[in-house]
């Protein structure tokens, strides 16, 4: 590995784990309706106003063992495995992608899907501001990439009608309002060929994954958030999509 790339992933990783530690301050707050810009962090428990020095991402969760500095509260593990993550995968989306523009799209991209996972597995809705917000994303896509700007269009409505029409006849109970805002938002940014894989990959995970949950848990509600699902098979097709098209088209040549 060169070093140039070497010192982009180290970079990378940095970012990712400074903006993680936003994203855990959205997945907290934006199911309450709470501001995720005016009000100080602070504990759950005792309301301690958080200095700079308690959210160094990772590290701070390392030096305090997971508690609070005031009452010792112990803090959800959530915060550094979001945070390790979305470090993880920003090092992993300029790697496959190498350094460019289009990888720190990409990673913010996965960034709000990460959020969309969360809150959606959570409470079953998936956050408008967040689709928005990948919309613009898309919208910057396609002035970068504005030779193939037909592509992102046509990959805006190649899933989402499809899932919109299984959601009106269903009376959305198959799929939900913000799935279908999710996909054209995400189609925006990858383009018609790797939003559809993303679609079948995510019904695969979705059915063998909900599946195995049903039989292994004791929970009364088993009903599907898509979110999560939607979200993996569009990061797997970022990563891997157009070599898994050209595969499955090799059948057939």
């Amino acid at each position: 590995m060169e070093l140039e790339m070497i010192i982009c992933m180290i970079i990378a990783f940095v970012y990712g784990i400074v903006i993680g530690s936003f994203l855990n301050v959205c997945i907290i707050r934006i199911p309450n309706n709470e501001s995720i810009v005016k009000v100080r962090s602070h504990c759950m428990k005792c309301g301690y106003n958080l200095k700079w020095y308690d959210m160094i991402p990772l590290f701070s969760y390392i030096l305090l063992r997971g508690r609070c500095r005031k009452c010792g509260e112990k803090i959800s593990i959530q915060y550094p495995l979001i945070e390790g993550l979305n470090g993880v995968i920003y090092m992993i989306v300029f790697y496959v992608n190498g350094i460019s523009i289009m990888s720190g799209i990409y990673c913010l991209m996965i960034s709000a899907l990460i959020v969309i996972s969360m809150i959606d597995f959570r409470t079953f809705e998936i956050p408008f501001g967040i689709n928005i917000f990948i919309t613009v994303l898309g919208l910057i896509t396609i002035g970068l990439d504005y030779k193939n700007y037909l592509e992102h269009i046509i990959g805006f409505f190649a899933v989402s009608v499809f899932i919109y029409l299984i959601y009106y006849f269903s009376n959305g109970r198959a799929f939900g309002g913000g799935d279908v805002k999710l996909m054209a938002a995400c189609g925006l940014v990858v383009g018609y060929k790797l939003v559809i894989l993303s679609f079948f990959i995510a019904c695969l995970l979705g059915s063998v994954i909900h599946i195995a949950r049903m039989k292994l848990t004791s929970e009364d509600n088993h009903m599907l958030a898509m979110g999560p699902y939607l979200s993996a098979g569009i990061f797997i097709s970022l990563l891997c999509g157009m070599n898994i098209i050209n595969w499955y088209i090799g059948f057939f040549i």
